[in-house]
């Protein structure tokens, strides 16, 4: 028996978009929507999509289109003004505590102690997720490995490479092994092999069965991720679906092409 609980809160007359994916859905999204008290418009309306176990979903848009709204509302970090969520059967904000531990969140901006080792931090975080004792033990030095920081594990934050501080990144949201992970861009200003591991490692979380949603200007990454993007512009949804579809639907070569030929040229600032 379904025993899925969810949260309702009213509907907008905004159109809404569907990605059509397996029947067990990890995700559900329901004409999710934020309005920000005293704006003209919402910041988000109408994002509806499912997300099936080890699928992976790039959010796309330029700067204002909603991005970073619908990572926040995904990442419990905020409340939305309109629509459901339902996380593996619980509902985000009738059980929030349970939905954290289902939820891996990785920030654009790094958030680590740089004065700790990465081993202390990753001990430091752990103990956060309420993990002791052996299990912490295990589940930093796997993140570690997973992360290829072994050899660097004792050495201070502070003397690590970008690359290195960005895997880090990545190894904290991995420690309770979360079923879903959200990643805003998180491979900003990195060497190639760096961004390569990162891309690496997540393909190999998506074949385990995490579900990834994952934001980032660089569009090859897109291309070489996602099983469907969607790309928001001013809080809208303009597009979903897979990415050559899309590409051989409008005539473009490459996503990179389809976005700005669908979001337009003119400069976003903030």
């Amino acid at each position: 028996m379904d025993q899925s609980i969810v949260v309702s809160l009213p509907k907008t007359t905004t159109p809404t978009f569907f990605i059509p994916l397996p029947v067990n859905q990890l995700l559900t999204v329901d004409n999710l929507g934020l309005h920000y008290a005293g704006a003209d418009q919402p910041a988000l309306s109408g994002l509806t999509f499912s997300l099936a176990p080890g699928q992976t979903l790039g959010l796309l848009g330029p700067n204002g289109a909603g991005k970073t709204t619908a990572i926040s509302l995904l990442s419990t970090l905020r409340q939305p003004s309109t629509g459901t969520l339902s996380l593996g059967g619980i509902s985000y904000y009738d059980n929030i505590r349970l939905a954290r531990h289902k939820i891996g969140f990785i920030p654009q901006d790094i958030a680590l102690y740089l004065k700790l080792s990465g081993r202390e931090n990753l001990a430091y975080f752990a103990s956060l997720y309420g993990l002791h004792g052996s299990k912490r033990h295990e589940r930093v030095a796997n993140c570690l490995a997973f992360s290829r920081l072994e050899k660097m594990a004792d050495r201070r934050v502070s003397t690590y490479s970008g690359g290195m501080k960005r895997r880090l990144n990545m190894a904290v949201a991995l420690l309770h092994q979360p079923q879903l992970l959200l990643l805003d861009e998180p491979t900003v200003g990195i060497d190639a092999q760096s961004r390569q591991v990162i891309l690496d490692s997540l393909q190999d979380l998506a074949l385990a069965g995490t579900g990834l949603i994952y934001t980032s200007h660089y569009m090859e990454e897109i291309e070489q991720l996602c099983d469907t993007v969607i790309i928001l512009d001013n809080g809208y949804t303009i597009t979903n679906g897979q990415p050559q579809q899309l590409i051989n639907q409008h005539q473009c070569r490459n996503l990179g092409e389809l976005f700005i030929k669908l979001t337009g040229r003119e400069l976003r600032e903030g």
